[in-house]
């Protein structure tokens, strides 16, 4: 075990893990950020999406002794409030069905409207491909994206 100081939604942790343990687990069992999802364990879906230094990462194959100087952002520190325009979009168009891979889509999408805040169509496909929905929603992710970016 080693003790381990993260930087989480703007707020400073202490946790004591294996150096090897992924980011995910440690945001869901160490720190009771669950907004953060479990989805397949080897970064193909999406759902695990969080921000290091604003970059889009998938936290389940993630060692959290490769970020512990780095900033993360979780769904939850996206805005307290649920105000962020890509958030405000999601609603809007109606995106969640079950909801699960939510949180990494709206990560993604948030990430690629701070590199990039006018994307074209195929950059946001380029940007959002990766991120499995279950639901099918995608043309509603598309969409919100589009809003989100006109309302940034």
């Amino acid at each position: 075990m080693s003790r381990i100081d993260l930087q989480v939604n703007g707020k400073k942790f202490t946790v004591d893990v294996d150096g090897s343990t992924p980011l995910l687990w440690v945001l869901r069992d160490h720190l009771d950020l669950t907004g953060t999802k479990y989805g397949c364990g080897v970064a193909s879906c999406g759902a695990c999406t969080v921000h290091i230094d604003g970059v889009a990462m998938r936290s389940c194959i993630l060692p959290v002794s490769q970020i512990k100087d780095k900033d993360i952002t979780t769904i939850e520190g996206l805005s307290e409030d649920g105000s962020h325009p890509v958030q405000q979009a999601w609603l809007e168009h109606d995106v969640p069905q079950c909801g699960y891979c939510q949180a990494g889509q709206i990560m993604t999408a948030a990430a690629l409207l701070k590199a990039n805040s006018d994307p074209d169509d195929k950059e946001i496909s380029e940007a959002m491909d990766g991120n499995l929905c279950r639901c099918g929603t995608y043309l509603r992710i598309h969409a919100a994206v589009k809003t989100a970016a006109k309302n940034l």
